[in-house]
């Protein structure tokens, strides 16, 4: 069955055949002369049509002359026949158009409300976004005012506290440095008595210089253990300053981000590039503290530093009294030992030097000694090739056939030349083992010399330290730690 318009082909038809003649080429369509209606709701009514009666073709004037062999009627029906097949009436077209402008006004009587609504919904939003702008503007310019407030007094109160801190510093330096200068002075003095205790026999004597050796060496060891005590005291002070230093600079750094910021956020404006969408923002609360906790929180810092400057204002004037009695101390127990250094230098001196002496004779000797080792060893050398050359001659002779191996002059001689040689080379060896023993010896004896001239020359070289190193004894500014 096919669809209501559509043409049929008669049953006498057959099957189609194309043509002899080329298909000819529409020239309209129904699209062109009849507009498809649409209702809201509803399908095109022309829909159903196919595209079949669509097409209307315009016969050329020649073309109604020319015989048809099949004599089949046109497949196509003309344009005119397309009104039978209407779907509505010409009641059912007026009633289409009156609901549709009923529709169209009622539409157009609604959209008028909404957009009246609409325009005034716009600007009581419009002016209630701005206002709300410019609160949030206001406040930030607020914060950023009380952000300025807090930062002028942390940046006042860290000035402040770094000056102290550099003052406190410096002491600590002074006393650092007078203990220093002390250790010299103490370290000459107990090496004195270290190397005076080494002495033997009648060089053991418990003498002035000894006695104020040791009262020295106390004296230098208490000042120095006092200024130590002071040292560490105004260490563990800075640690304090430094601690309330970075919560100081914690705190102005924080603030400093927060007034960047804050001043950022205050100079965007809805014409700015860097704005963008950040959805759910809001919903997130960040927030640590309350303006409260917030000034709170620089205040405690600001008095924590001022507590720390109070400390250490203390500890610096303890610092310089310590620095003045221990100076004065030091300079009345130094010049009480000076007195006695002479004569013991002058007499570690007289035998240093005859020690020396002998020492340069034994040096001479072992230099002709180990010139007689050389020699010998040359010697010994230059005997090793006639002993090869003989006990060659020996060992071809032993290769003579038969008869030939007589017992001849040569051979005798060959012989004696071998024993004589060997024997030379033994007491070379032997009187080369005596210049080595001998030059043992003295070498031994060197070594003696030398370890009795370094006895006496550490004697002497520790007494003329001490002395020379107490006539640069630090001055008083660089025992009360000036450089």
């Amino acid at each position: 069955m096919e669809f209501l318009g559509t043409t049929q082909l008669a049953s006498y038809c057959g099957t189609k055949k194309r043509c002899l003649f080329p298909d000819l080429a529409p020239t309209s369509t129904t699209k062109d002369t009849y507009q498809s209606y649409y209702l809201p709701g509803y399908r095109c009514l022309s829909s159903w049509r196919p595209n079949l009666l669509h097409k209307v073709v315009s016969v050329p004037p020649s073309s109604d002359k020319q015989f048809n062999p099949t004599g089949r009627p046109p497949t196509i029906l003309p344009a005119s026949r397309s009104t039978l097949h209407a779907r509505y009436s010409t009641r059912d077209w007026h009633h289409a158009n009156m609901v549709q402008l009923k529709g169209s006004e009622a539409s157009r009587y609604s959209a008028g409300r909404l957009n009246a609504d609409s325009m005034r919904l716009i600007q009581d939003k419009d002016q209630l976004t701005y206002q709300m702008q410019e609160d949030s503007r206001r406040n930030l310019g607020e914060r950023i005012s009380n952000i300025d407030f807090w930062r002028s007094e942390l940046v006042y109160e860290l000035e402040c506290l770094l000056k102290e801190t550099q003052a406190l510093e410096t002491a600590k330096k002074r006393l650092e440095c007078a203990a220093d200068e002390m250790q010299g002075p103490l370290k000459i003095a107990l090496e004195c008595l270290y190397h005076r205790e080494k002495r033997k026999g009648i060089d053991l004597v418990h003498d002035d210089v000894e006695k104020n050796l040791i009262k020295e060496v106390d004296v230098f060891k208490d000042c120095q253990e006092i200024l130590t005590k002071l040292a560490q005291k105004i260490s563990k002070q800075l640690g304090i300053n430094r601690d309330a230093q970075h919560a100081l600079e914690q705190d102005l750094s924080d603030k400093n981000s927060a007034h960047f910021i804050d001043e950022k956020c205050f100079n965007l404006r809805n014409t700015s590039d860097s704005i963008n969408f950040y959805h759910g923002v809001e919903k997130a609360d960040g927030t640590v503290s309350v303006p409260a906790t917030w000034a709170k929180f620089s205040e405690d810092n600001i008095r924590c530093s001022q507590h720390a400057r109070a400390n250490s204002v203390k500890l610096r004037e303890e610092a310089e009294v310590g620095l003045e009695s221990t100076s004065e101390e030091m300079w009345n127990h130094f010049i009480s030992t000076n007195l006695a250094f002479n004569n013991r230098i002058a007499e570690v001196a007289d035998a240093k030097n005859k020690l020396q002496a002998q020492l340069a004779k034994i040096l001479q000797e072992i230099f002709q000694t180990e010139d007689t080792i050389m020699l010998l060893e040359r010697s010994i050398k230059a005997k090793e090739y006639p002993l090869k050359v003989a006990q060659t001659r020996l060992e071809g002779r032993t290769k003579r056939p038969n008869i030939e191996l007589c017992r001849d002059a040569p051979q005798f001689q060959l012989v004696t030349e071998v024993y004589t040689i060997d024997d030379t080379l033994h007491t070379l060896k032997r009187r080369l083992q005596e210049a080595r023993d001998t030059l043992q010896m003295l070498i031994l004896n060197k070594s003696k010399l030398e370890q009795e001239i370094s006895v006496k020359a550490n004697s002497f070289f520790i007494d003329k330290k001490c002395m020379d190193m107490r006539k640069v004894f630090p001055s008083t500014p660089r025992l009360i730690g000036y450089t």
